[in-house]
């Protein structure tokens, strides 16, 4: 009789019994613990950067490093325009209310260009309230008021860029700092409109 291994390994696999039983287990925990070692030192896929709200922030927020945080996400579920770097998004104005963890995206932010050293953002009261829904964040608009005698307007502001819309109808626009303040001064006491570019 030969010493054949396969022969060794096939009479204790087709006899019933403990030997076999046990030979069975042996082997299945030996596949699962070379899986568990096998994924354990596989390398981890790296996920994509995305900067995400550290807590819930108000529309108009000026965003800042402690307001933000970055989280890898998987790259399947990254939105398109999702800011990479809290660098991108400091500085820059939140168009829209962002839940604490709600990643970030270009379209949600203004300001980066809208507020360089020279320009102020000024809230405006709009006298027409059913113009604040045609405004949305990037709008470039001409603030205006009644000029000193009656019928003729006065324009306040000209190319100014619309930061966001708040409740109320409070518009926030970006201009220049000379400008902003007879913005401001003028939107105490006159009422304010805006016309479209």
């Amino acid at each position: 009789m030969t010493d054949d291994p396969a022969r060794r390994l096939r009479l204790p696999l087709s006899a019933p019994g403990w030997r076999r039983t046990t030979l069975l287990r042996r082997a299945g925990a030996g596949l699962l613990t070379a899986l568990a070692l096998a994924l354990a030192l596989a390398p981890q896929a790296r996920g994509t950067p995305v900067v995400v709200a550290a807590a819930d922030l108000a529309a108009g927020s000026t965003l800042d490093a402690v307001a933000l945080t970055v989280r890898e996400w998987p790259p399947e579920l990254v939105p398109a325009g999702a800011v990479p770097a809290v660098a991108d998004a400091a500085g820059r104005v939140l168009v829209g209310a962002a839940r604490a963890g709600e990643p970030l995206t270009d379209a949600r932010l203004t300001g980066g260009a809208a507020l360089p050293g020279d320009a102020a953002a000024v809230p405006v009261r709009l006298a027409d309230p059913d113009v604040a829904p045609l405004l949305v964040a990037g709008r470039r608009v001409d603030v205006v008021t009644l000029g000193e005698r009656a019928g003729e307007p006065l324009v306040l502001a000209s190319d100014a860029e619309v930061v966001t819309v708040l409740p109320g109808p409070l518009v926030l626009v970006s201009m220049p700092r000379g400008v902003a303040t007879r913005v401001a001064a003028a939107a105490l006491s006159d009422q304010v409109a805006v016309t479209l570019r």
